[in-house]
């Protein structure tokens, strides 16, 4: 950015992306951001002043630097200047709290926010098991007795913050739009926490109640005009068991044959959320074109032994594919692919005598570098940079990624265990779904940082 750029970024002389603008908008309807918040007030007036005179001062000294060779960066600047602004009286919440994020996005453009650390919160969750009554006792931790340490932790990005969810902030940026997790059991596990978060802020009409625990749902935010879904597919491909009825066996897996009972909801969509990857860890057969062209830990001879995160990723690539290429869905539909989340079984696994037991999250050394996670990971994310350079001209369709893998490598001690309501009778502990509250939130913390990022302009209201 040259000198000029600079200047009218101090004093407002340019304008900020049509995203920036979207969110910002959205966020001035959050709940009591009366009228008279939004006008100017005698410190703001004064703060403007403030700043316009620093910049005065400030843009003289920093052409002598930028000539002498010597000139800080303009980030850093303007960070300090902001740093020192005043707080209004009552300031914090609602809309004050979305300008906020907003301000941070800005300041933090190239931060990852998979790369950080799990430090401990005292202030822990912002819902509990009693406050959210929609949570489910298979991931129920505390109803079924889990020591509630693993509540007190918070992912922090090396480098930046990460705001923690705020209900009123999403609902805004969403109002009249519908959300679908599409994927398997995991999917909605977090279509769960999110539903728990924004239940904070208002009830929500459960629109199939008494549903199968895993088929599609539907929640109503009526105040918002905001429904959000889980659509269940275990590959998001076409898939038969190779034993008929038999769905705890291997499958039948069609890389190229998208499956129809999510693909036929895209229409009404405007943000889909996919995942996929844990249906993969058992014996599979691959087919494209028709025909059998290997499998995935199957064992037989005469077979192509196929490396699962060339499943993941072709999978992956066709979903995203379909939904660049539907005819009949919003031109301006956002898609994410949510990164994959390991299990953390120990010893075992759903009914061999695995357990997780961990209080406290795993150090960053007891993390296996190795693992296949790592592997699924990168051929998810590199689907969606295809998806990206694929769509460029073609498509005012956004794709991205809510990378959640990094942070939940380190958390065995956030699943149910053997706290829960048992799976169909079974001694079985679960150490894949992540309790209510719990780790999984977090999710949703990247999640609503992303919808800001990716949201089409056009969305201002």
């Amino acid at each position: 950015m040259g000198i000029m750029g600079k200047w009218e970024r101090c004093i407002g002389g340019r304008s900020k992306p049509m995203s920036r603008q979207r969110t910002q908008e959205a966020l001035r309807r959050a709940p009591g951001d009366s009228e008279v918040d939004r006008k100017e007030k005698p410190w703001a007036a004064r703060w403007k002043a403030s700043l316009i005179a620093t910049c005065l001062v400030a843009l003289p000294a920093l052409v002598f630097l930028a000539v002498r060779g010597g000139m800080p960066s303009a980030v850093t600047v303007l960070v300090l200047v902001r740093g020192t602004a005043p707080t209004s009286p009552g300031q914090g919440g609602g809309a004050g709290a979305v300008r906020a994020m907003a301000v941070a996005k800005e300041e933090e453009e190239e931060c990852d926010v998979s790369r950080g650390r799990w430090e401990r919160e005292p202030k822990g969750p912002s819902y509990t098991n009693v406050t959210c009554s929609t949570v489910a006792d298979y991931v129920n931790c505390q109803k079924f007795g889990k020591d509630p340490g693993y509540l007190y932790w918070r992912w922090r990005p090396d480098g930046c913050e990460l705001p923690r969810f705020s209900p009123a902030t999403f609902l805004a940026a969403v109002r009249g739009k519908r959300l679908a997790f599409i994927g398997d059991s995991l999917a909605r596990n977090h279509m769960e926490s999110l539903l728990c978060l924004l239940s904070q802020a208002e009830a929500p009409t459960d629109m199939h109640a008494g549903a199968f625990v895993d088929a599609f749902r539907r929640w109503r935010f009526p105040e918002h005009d905001f429904t959000l879904m889980a659509v269940w597919t275990e590959f998001l491909v076409h898939a038969v068991p190779v034993v008929a009825g038999r769905r705890t066996g291997p499958f039948d897996v069609h890389l190229d044959r998208i499956n129809a009972d999510w693909t036929r909801r895209l229409p009404e969509l405007d943000y889909a959320v996919i995942s996929n990857g844990n249906w993969f860890f058992r014996a599979n057969y691959l087919w494209e074109g028709g025909r059998r062209v290997g499998c995935v830990d199957c064992g037989e001879p005469g077979l192509a032994h196929l490396p699962m995160a060339y499943a993941v990723g072709r999978v992956v690539g066709a979903a995203l594919d379909a939904i660049a290429g539907c005819a009949d869905c919003k031109s301006e539909l956002v898609a994410l692919v949510r990164t994959y989340t390991p299990d953390h079984f120990e010893n075992g696994s759903w009914f061999t005598g695995g357990y997780c037991n961990r209080t406290r999250p795993l150090e960053e050394e007891e993390v296996s570098s190795g693992a296949i996670a790592w592997e699924l990971r990168a051929a998810q994310i590199e689907e969606v940079r295809k998806a990206r350079e694929k769509t460029t001209t073609t498509t005012t369709r956004r794709f991205g990624v809510v990378d959640v893998t990094p942070a939940m490598m380190a958390r065995a001690d956030g699943h149910p265990g053997e706290h829960h309501r048992r799976w169909r009778g079974r001694n079985a502990n679960d150490c894949l779904h992540l309790c209510l509250p719990g780790p999984i939130d977090m999710w949703n913390d990247v999640l609503l940082r992303r919808l800001a990022e990716l949201s089409p302009p056009s969305d201002a209201r």
